[in-house]
């Protein structure tokens, strides 16, 4: 566990899924490997954030004082959620807890809650999977139908997916404009995460955030393909609506050792969170 704290931003996308993906899951003899970085959505202090869903967008930094707070109220479900404006962009202060239900073909739901205990969705929100958090079903709408493991989708951005109407999954653009707009990915996790709940294995490589932009990224772990769950308190992964290849999606991810967020690919069937982004 030593080891794992110290592996530089390089290496973080090799380790994340290290406690213990047993599942028999296709995608334990994919040869596409997982957990790449993403090199042409890096989110950088530079006045430009790339994805392959959306052109290239002007982005500023924004001034922790500016920030504007609210709620939304999801009409499905009822339940309300905390909002941070953040420069032009609103987004969910807290992780989706919709329960999207849906079976697949070898699982009876597509969503969880960390340990299967619901405790641990009260506290961080859902664990979906990617074609979970694309409406694969096209429950919600027809932009992210078909998304899943499998066939490359032709997704129409921005999508909604499982958010609340009005609101979408962040694409990679999405994603880097917000790391941009908070001075750059060498400290937006320090500034983006909760401060508290994440875990000091090493005081001097990080752990709680200052959350100076009232995001309050939480260190709520992940679901593997073989349903184990694992590193909460230690990592926290949101899911973009951004895919790599048929096997893999991109994600951002923050650390509790690490003050950078990271921006990657890698397996479609595990379960991360979602944060949704306001419609413009």
């Amino acid at each position: 566990m030593f080891l794992k704290k110290i592996l530089t931003i390089g290496f973080v996308a090799a380790v994340l899924f290290a406690c213990g993906d047993n599942g028999s899951s296709a995608t334990d003899s994919d040869e596409d490997s997982s957990s790449s970085v993403c090199e042409d959505c890096d989110g950088s202090s530079s006045s430009k954030a790339k994805s392959s869903s959306s052109s290239s967008i002007l982005v500023e930094y924004v001034d922790p004082s500016t920030v504007v707070k609210g709620t939304m109220t999801d009409e499905r479900d009822g339940q309300t959620y905390k909002t941070v404006k953040i420069g032009t962009q609103t987004w969910m202060a807290e992780n989706l807890n919709y329960a999207y239900l849906h079976p697949t073909s070898e699982l009876d739901s597509s969503s969880f809650c960390y340990k299967d205990s619901v405790s641990y969705c009260e506290k961080y929100g859902r664990l979906y999977l990617w074609s979970a958090a694309m409406d694969s079903l096209g429950k919600f709408s027809m932009n992210g139908k078909g998304c899943g493991y499998g066939p490359l989708c032709s997704p129409t951005y921005p999508v909604r997916g499982v958010c609340p109407k009005g609101w979408h999954l962040p694409d990679t653009t999405e994603w880097n404009a917000l790391v941009t707009a908070v001075g750059g990915k060498s400290a937006a996790a320090k500034k983006l995460k909760s401060n508290s709940g994440w875990k000091y294995w090493l005081r001097v490589f990080g752990g709680n955030g200052s959350d100076s932009y009232s995001f309050a990224a939480l260190s709520a772990g992940d679901r593997f393909s073989g349903g184990n769950y694992c590193n909460e308190g230690e990592y926290t992964h949101f899911w973009s609506s951004s895919e790599a290849n048929i096997y893999n999606a991109y994600l951002l991810s923050m650390a509790d050792y690490d003050d950078a967020v990271s921006l990657y690919y890698d397996y479609k069937v595990y379960g991360l969170s979602i944060r949704c982004v306001k419609d413009e």
